[in-house]
């Protein structure tokens, strides 16, 4: 972290970042085409645990939201 709070990852992490983000995706729309009521139901608690206030369909877009961010950041500039 920076002293203004930033984080700067190297493109390896944000890949890896993007690809833990897209599995989580993937399971989710999984889930929703092929889970049953318990699947459903967990995921429903892990929206709620997780104090947002979202509810699943909120956390598949919070998903893809954060992949957008990684994406499409700008790079950041050295100090040097």
């Amino acid at each position: 972290m920076t002293a203004s709070g930033d984080v700067i990852l190297s493109a390896a992490e944000v890949a890896y970042l993007r690809r833990c983000l897209a599995a989580c995706f993937m399971l989710l729309e999984w889930g929703k085409a092929h889970g049953g009521p318990q699947f459903r139901e967990a995921v429903a608690a892990a929206t709620e645990a997780n104090g947002t206030g979202r509810s699943p369909v909120g956390l598949g877009y919070e998903v893809c939201l954060s992949i957008d961010y990684l994406d499409f950041t700008t790079p950041a500039r050295r100090t040097r």
